[in-house]
């Protein structure tokens, strides 16, 4: 909780530096902004680390396959990164831009839930037959 005060302080901080800024140098602002960003993500790395240490525990005591876990792991990492992504080209004005790489995204994160899906499919096929 206290590290969530910290954040929502620094990242209303910069939005109204960023604010402030944008009028003289939009480029500023963004610099300001992918700053802000990067802090907030490395604020919560071990936050991450303990949930990914988490999941890796639950996988196995449900005696889950990597071929399942992973995939579930890569799509998560793949919508953070889209969603980053696309934020910040909003905030550059690149709206348009902003929309390929959520299409992109949507398509990498079914990519890599394919082998899922056959691990899946595979389930079902051994319940049926």
């Amino acid at each position: 909780m206290e590290v969530m005060g910290k954040i929502a302080a620094a990242a209303v901080t910069a939005a109204l530096f960023g604010t402030v800024v944008r009028r003289g140098s939009p480029e500023l602002a963004l610099l300001l902004t992918v700053t802000a960003g990067v802090w907030t993500l490395t604020a919560v790395l071990d936050g991450l680390g303990a949930a990914a240490a988490m999941a890796e525990r639950l996988s196995q005591l449900a005696q889950m396959d990597a071929a399942v876990a992973g995939p579930v792991l890569k799509t998560v990492v793949v919508a953070l990164v889209t969603r980053i992504t696309a934020e910040l080209c909003r905030g550059a004005g690149e709206g348009g831009l902003a929309a390929f790489v959520e299409t992109a995204g949507t398509i990498l994160a079914l990519t890599a839930a394919l082998p899922l899906m056959a691990a899946v499919l595979t389930m079902l096929e051994e319940l049926l037959w």
